[in-house]
């Protein structure tokens, strides 16, 4: 079975708003990008991010590390409000949203990556459709802006899997949800 792997950047107190506002980025950062790239053959985005992207990566330069996966990468995005798509390679996930990840992840392949899309990432660790958390952690405080678990109903426990240091001061953490 397929793994959902979401990949997000957050300051130290939390935020997941506008990273392009704050994110640092370095080589070291670029090569854990490319790794989780490699393992995956799809994404899943929500609504935001998904409009946010779509403006951005088909006008980027294709030697940027992550042009020609975003937008060459079949790409499932979650809304309930969107009827079209323009972006490359994108179609619409709408109804039993458990049912249709599900579906997704019973189906051959690599990894489905979540770059971003904070929200759906909470909605999916709450379901229990999230199978890996990778965290970019800035040494910065945002002060304001959208928390990653802000709406936690209930106490979610988690397993480290991996860590790792750069030189800029930023740690990468990745997690599983922890065997109950």
């Amino acid at each position: 079975m397929r793994k959902i792997a979401a990949g997000l950047a957050i300051t130290l107190d939390g935020v997941v708003e506008a990273p392009s506002n704050w994110m640092l980025m370095d080589d070291e950062m670029g090569e854990v990008f490319r790794a989780g790239m490699a393992r995956s053959d799809a994404i899943l985005l929500g609504r935001l991010t998904y409009l946010e992207f779509a403006e951005l990566w088909p006008n980027h330069r294709r030697d940027a590390v992550m042009a020609n996966f975003m937008n060459d990468t079949p790409k499932h995005i979650v809304s309930s409000t969107l009827n079209q798509l323009n972006w490359a390679n994108s179609s619409l996930l709408t109804g039993d949203l458990t049912e249709e990840i599900t579906m997704l992840k019973q189906q051959p392949g690599k990894n489905i990556l979540i770059p971003g899309s904070p929200g759906l990432v909470r909605w999916l660790l709450r379901a229990g459709l999230l199978d890996e958390l990778g965290l970019m952690v800035h040494p910065i405080v945002a002060g304001a802006g959208m928390r990653l678990f802000d709406e936690a109903p209930h106490q979610l426990r988690l397993e480290l899997t991996e860590s790792r240091a750069f030189r800029t001061g930023v740690v990468f953490l990745s997690y599983r949800p922890a065997a109950s």
